[in-house]
């Protein structure tokens, strides 16, 4: 049973291929510079050479099939039928509220996707159009959409809505949303399994920290509330986006500085956080974290700010759930950095959280973090949203 995964960009294509009778990866690949001059595709199968190809790729449909032509190819192809693929799943930023969970696409769900559009104008057109080109290249195979925000919407009601007048919700459905949800789910799910317990038993955090970071509380397996919301640019600092600020700075800063939306924006999305309060060092933590040793203070400000964040989330999420069983580090930052981990972990002692420096060395590893004496299990996993697709896509279709 082998699924195909689609995380389609504005300009790229990612893709992985499973063999889901053992969930083996048998191989992956992107896709990059879509319509824009210099596009190559890079194919890396399980076994095999890797082939990285520099050829004009104009558009999507032919990114798509230049994927189907690697997965086939005679030397570095993985299949010999594409009628051996038993379904696709493509990555979908927002299902909005009327998707809970993973669904078979047709007419009716892209019809509901293009009204959801505008909650996320940078990512669903693209999603969808993987899926559009998909449909049309492979019209018999089924195609499953899996959404970012799925997971995210067994959050209670309490937790969702902002403190604006109602009918905002009741128009324009302003309310947190939640994203990375793929990961979240994944993550909860193997620390379960990792620590042999139901995981209808646990209260979990889920620490998801990369260039873009969420984090959420997860309880009797269900998220109950989550930093991002109806955008992507709340909760703990990133990259290049904000986090968590007064919405009264906006328009004093647009009065101030005699910018418009649109600039106000890019600062918000792309000039701030990491890159911002760094003054310019790196929107990579890598980097902040080579300067902070070598005392650089505008790098020690902005992790000590991130860090900060996170303890703050932390603490709330306890509380929400009111208590904590796991806390899970997970994405390039969060299996990757062992001085975040320490630097958070070593002021939760409160919470019952304390780990072992010895094994908090670790990076990139499912490990458990926890000293003896943790009440609270701390583990590093890391994450595999391409395999959740495919878990979701398997259960999907398998009845058709």
């Amino acid at each position: 049973m082998k699924i195909l995964v689609v995380n389609s960009g504005s300009s790229s294509i990612k893709y992985r291929l499973f063999d889901m009778t053992d969930e083996s990866l048998l191989a992956k690949g992107l896709v990059e510079r879509i319509g824009i001059e210099g596009s190559i595709i890079n194919h890396y199968p399980t076994g095999k050479s890797s082939i990285k190809k520099e050829i004009d790729i104009p558009d999507h449909r032919k990114g798509i099939e230049l994927v189907i032509d690697a997965l086939l190819n005679n030397e570095h192809g993985v299949i010999k039928d594409i009628k051996e693929l038993y379904a696709i799943g493509h990555r979908v930023v927002h299902g909005g509220e009327k998707y809970s969970d993973s669904v078979l696409i047709n007419q009716d769900v892209m019809d509901t996707l293009n009204k959801y559009t505008e909650l996320a104008p940078l990512h669903n057109p693209p999603n969808m159009l993987g899926i559009k080109v998909c449909q049309e290249l492979l019209p018999e195979t089924p195609q499953v959409g899996v959404f970012d925000t799925s997971f995210h919407q067994t959050i209670p009601e309490h937790a969702y809505l902002y403190g604006l007048p109602y009918h905002y919700y009741e128009k324009y459905r302003v309310r947190r949303y939640g994203f990375h949800g793929t990961s979240h789910k994944y993550v909860s799910q193997k620390a379960a399994k990792f620590l042999n317990k139901d995981i209808k038993d646990l209260k979990i955090i889920t620490c998801h920290l990369g260039n873009g970071s969420s984090l959420t509380a997860i309880k009797n397996g269900k998220s109950i509330d989550t930093s991002l919301g109806f955008g992507t640019i709340s909760g703990v600092i990133m990259g290049t986006r904000c986090g968590d600020i007064d919405p009264a700075v906006i328009p004093f800063l647009m009065g101030k500085e005699e910018i418009d939306f649109k600039e106000m924006n890019d600062i918000l999305y792309k000039k701030s956080g990491f890159i911002g309060l760094s003054e310019g060092i790196s929107s990579d933590k890598r980097d902040l974290e080579e300067k902070a040793k070598q005392g650089d203070i505008r790098a020690q400000r902005t992790l000590a700010i991130l860090h900060y964040g996170l303890k703050k989330y932390i603490g709330a999420y306890t509380a929400a759930m009111n208590g904590l069983d796991v806390l899970i580090f997970t994405a390039g930052i969060g299996e990757n950095s062992p001085m975040l981990r320490k630097d958070v972990c070593g002021e939760l002692s409160f919470f019952g959280i304390d780990i072992d420096e010895k094994k908090n060395e670790v990076k990139g590893k499912l490990t458990d973090i926890s000293s003896e004496n943790s009440k609270v299990k701390v583990l590093v996993i890391p994450t595999n949203e391409e395999l959740m697709i495919a878990r979701d896509t398997v259960e999907i279709c398998k009845n058709l």
